[in-house]
């Protein structure tokens, strides 16, 4: 018990510079299931619906931008005409999928969205092919290399990849949540989420807020699409990576951008920590691909809405 329990902590403090670098790695998969978890959060709170397909939505960003810079076109124009696919991608889901099932049960737009999914998973396919890809890195201007530090007289080594994905998501989370707080539209989507009928009594318009939800979520999955494309490829496997966005929901809360951040932090570390300390020497490693899952069950226990969900309470 004492080697299972203890003895990783004696490592880490043993060796802070290796903790930092496990922390660090960490730190930027948690902040690319953070970008993930806000298009849940987004959608959730401006229409009530669970969008199943906002992983795919990660795949089929990246995929279109690879194959537009692929058929010709230079690399921030082919970013431009893929934020042009997305909002089309927005407008269409809107008028064909979720304009018709207005007033339908919850479960009924849930499976819409799961009809999303496997509609841009086929489709997908049949224009971009099942096969990896390389995400055009270099065109966009995006650094490569390392950066050296050597702390505790140690060495902490950082990829300018990471320090960009890294910046890059906290630009877009800080326009995000201006956007929310200082703009008409912003304040028209927290206020849908807040009162759907008292905001639609004042004329708010919820096909436009549900176009314009959906195309943030676009320009999110777009971001993520990039950053997970540089570190690994591109290919429909990315649509599993973004599953690891619903245990940063089922802490963070469905409702919650704070949340959302901070449980994806949180789950990015915490599971990387696990892993190297724990899962390696005691459990045979890969517990990656469960420990998120184990830890948003075990808080879903004790916080059925999540840390920073609001509790709900039902008079009888």
């Amino acid at each position: 018990m004492y080697t299972y329990l203890i003895e990783p902590f004696v490592e880490m403090f043993e060796a802070p510079d290796f903790l930092m670098q496990v922390l660090w790695e960490g730190l930027v998969s948690g902040v690319l299931y953070a970008l993930i978890a806000l298009g849940f959060v987004l959608i959730f709170r401006s229409s009530r619906i669970f969008n199943f397909a906002q992983g795919i939505m990660v795949v089929f960003a990246a995929l279109t931008l690879v194959g537009l810079h692929a058929a010709g076109l230079p690399a921030w124009i082919a970013v431009a005409a893929t934020l042009g696919v997305m909002f089309l991608l927005a407008v269409t889901v809107e008028r064909v999928v979720l304009r018709p099932l207005v007033g339908q049960p919850d479960i009924i737009l849930f499976m819409a969205t799961i009809g999303i999914t496997l509609f841009l998973i086929g489709f997908g396919e049949i224009i971009f092919g099942g096969e990896n890809k390389a995400m055009i890195t270099s065109e966009l201007g995006i650094p490569t290399g390392d950066v050296v530090l050597e702390p505790f007289g140690g060495l902490l080594i950082l990829q300018k990849l990471d320090m960009t994905v890294v910046a890059v998501a906290v630009i877009l989370v800080g326009a995000l949540l201006a956007f929310l707080n200082f703009t008409r539209m912003g304040r028209a989507i927290r206020a849908l989420g807040d009162d759907h009928q008292a905001a639609l009594s004042v004329g708010i318009s919820l096909q436009t807020i549900w176009v314009l939800v959906w195309f943030i979520a676009g320009v999110i999955a777009l971001v993520t699409g990039i950053a997970w494309g540089a570190r690994a490829g591109v290919s429909f496997a990315l649509e599993v990576i973004a599953y690891k966005a619903l245990p940063v929901l089922m802490l963070g809360g469905l409702e919650s951008i704070t949340g959302a951040i901070i449980g994806g932090l949180m789950i990015g570390m915490l599971e990387k920590l696990f892993e190297i300390y724990w899962g390696q020497p005691f459990l045979g490693g890969n517990t990656e691909t469960w420990f998120a899952f184990v830890l948003a069950l075990i808080v879903l226990l004790f916080r059925p809405q999540g840390l920073f969900g609001e509790r709900i309470i039902e008079r009888v």
